[in-house]
């Protein structure tokens, strides 16, 4: 069994580390630098940093600030964020970044995952997928969740996959800040449809809800913000707790 990942998110606007709830209601986190720094010394296994208004706002993920988080970090990171054309994940990578995240350009453009496949590799290519329940179904969502699509989780996560993209992160926008659990139904049944990685995000709110999304959701990694931006958990002993409960964590 490959070792499970326990990742802390740095959702960004206007430089500053924000958290919400169902993607709404945002209330400032701290300074982002400080705490990648705090987590890479606490022993995650990575960081996801998200200019979370890039898109929205039309302008690029702030390369500046990548870097200076990198300097701080001796762990991979993947950054996103507006992230449009191949020409656009050089300067991040030059920054300092080991991947980058893609969501709503890949949607409304899926070649863009071919082509930067092409020019970086499986390895460098994550896929963000947000999505809702919708009368049933699971419906994807972009522009940080503002914009409902035609596409459905489990059919495009596999379009994701053939296109030749490293990972998938989903994130349940109905679990999203709530501290409620992930999403296990839907990740349990996404390990089944792909065979790359899979982050789960959205939902976590205590020790035990890690162990469900790997038990019960299949998950590879498992991404949260707030409880670990506002000292709620402790990463070296949320890794303790799941060493106890029998899952290989580096």
């Amino acid at each position: 069994m490959l070792k499970k990942r326990i990742i802390p998110c740095l959702d960004i606007k206007d430089g500053r580390t924000v958290k919400g709830i169902n993607f709404e209601g945002l209330r400032d986190a701290g300074d982002p630098v400080e705490l990648a720094a705090l987590y890479a010394q606490q022993g995650a296994d990575e960081l996801v940093f998200l200019d979370i208004s890039a898109t929205n706002e039309r302008r690029k993920t702030l390369a500046d600030l990548v870097k200076a988080i990198a300097k701080h970090v001796n762990i991979p990171f993947t950054v996103g964020g507006g992230i449009s054309s191949v020409e656009d994940v050089a300067p991040l990578l030059l920054s300092g970044a080991d991947k980058v995240t893609v969501n709503s350009s890949a949607v409304y453009r899926p070649e863009l995952i071919d082509e930067l496949v092409q020019a970086y590799g499986s390895q460098c290519i994550v896929v963000a997928i947000d999505a809702r329940q919708v009368d049933g179904q699971w419906i994807v969502h972009t522009h940080g969740g503002k914009k409902a699509t035609d596409k459905e989780l489990f059919s495009w996560a596999k379009e994701v996959e053939e296109r030749g993209a490293g990972e998938i992160m989903f994130t349940s926008m109905d679990h999203d800040g709530t501290k409620d659990g992930f999403a296990n139904e839907a990740l349990f049944r996404l390990s089944k449809e792909v065979t790359i990685p899979i982050i789960a995000s959205g939902g976590a709110g205590s020790i035990d809800h890690f162990v469900d999304v790997f038990a019960n959701g299949n998950a590879d990694a498992a991404l949260a913000a707030s409880i670990f931006h506002f000292k709620e958990i402790g990463i070296p002993d949320l890794k303790a707790y799941l060493n106890t409960k029998g899952f290989p964590i580096r």
